[in-house]
């Protein structure tokens, strides 16, 4: 039985909740799921369950999922090499298979599975599937010192978002179910592209007009100089924390998602550390927050 602390701390955590729950029904969130959420069984559940209570207080929860490190095991245990250029995979067409048998069926399926367990109603569809994601060939680009000129490399079935189907997605969110995305794309000749998740999400939270854009990720959030987490931030502000160095490296390709999304109409996009138990619902639901809050205004 519950003593009446604890009780009274459930009541004071509902009601924190409350305001934003009125606030965001029948809005729809942008979930890019990745990192040590979707490697680690507990926070695989708690993420499950946080979906679906979305999901069941009226919101509508649209999630895009990655998958690199069950892509790069089963090259591995294929004996396929995997090279990287810049962060991003070379992908021949052998790699290609196997991009499309880790995120379109293996890692697609078990989020639904885990979702549907959780009390949900998923489907999954990769961005083949209605022609969700129409794609075209990444054209990578490498500037050097050494170099008078940009040097253009093939990295084969790379791709980035030339359109997004949003009735496909409409479909699904109007019949009551969670769409879960893996993020392969066709091109015009029907070719098969590996996107990165980040990005897929960015252009769906985008063309739905979404109120929330959230990436999962494995730190705490956009941090200062000094290792603080920042939050709160206007679009102007990421603008200048780009240019004085603060962002850099790896952080630098998810803000910049995250900073298009809100420029072309999503209200908010949320960098939330995906180690902590619940928490999505953490950085939707209290005041606090467990990420990097960027917003338009």
């Amino acid at each position: 039985m519950q003593s009446a602390e604890q009780a009274i701390q459930v009541a004071e955590v509902l009601t924190e909740a409350l305001p934003y729950i009125q606030k965001f029904t029948g809005k729809t969130v942008v979930v890019k799921f990745g990192g040590n959420a979707m490697t680690d069984e507990a926070l695989q559940n708690s993420f499950a369950r946080d979906i679906v209570l979305m999901k069941a207080v009226g919101m509508n929860p649209i999630v895009v999922h990655g998958g690199g490190p069950q892509i790069g095991e089963l090259l591995t245990k294929l004996d396929i090499k995997s090279e990287f250029i810049e962060g991003m995979r070379v992908t021949d067409s052998a790699t290609m298979d196997v991009v499309e048998m880790v995120l379109g069926a293996s890692v697609n399926k078990q989020i639904v599975s885990l979702i549907n367990r959780n009390g949900g109603q998923a489907i999954g569809v990769t961005g083949k599937d209605g022609s969700l994601i129409q794609a075209k060939k990444l054209q990578f680009r490498r500037n050097a010192p050494e170099m008078t000129s940009t040097e253009i490399i093939d990295i084969g079935h790379v791709g980035e978002v030339r359109s997004i189907n949003r009735a496909v997605i409409d479909l699904l969110v109007q019949s009551d179910f969670i769409p879960v995305i893996a993020p392969i794309g066709v091109g015009e000749d029907g070719a098969s592209y590996n996107i990165n998740a980040d990005l897929v999400a960015g252009k769906v939270a985008e063309v739905l007009q979404a109120e929330k854009l959230m990436l999962l990720t494995n730190v705490a959030g956009l941090q200062n100089k000094e290792g603080e987490v920042l939050t709160g931030l206007s679009t102007e502000r990421v603008d200048e924390l780009i240019a004085d160095g603060t962002i850099y490296g790896g952080m630098l390709p998810k803000i910049a998602c995250a900073l298009d999304a809100v420029k072309s109409g999503v209200a908010s996009a949320h960098i939330v550390d995906g180690r902590v138990p619940h928490a999505v619902l953490l950085e939707i639901f209290t005041d606090t927050g467990v990420g990097t809050l960027i917003k338009r205004r």
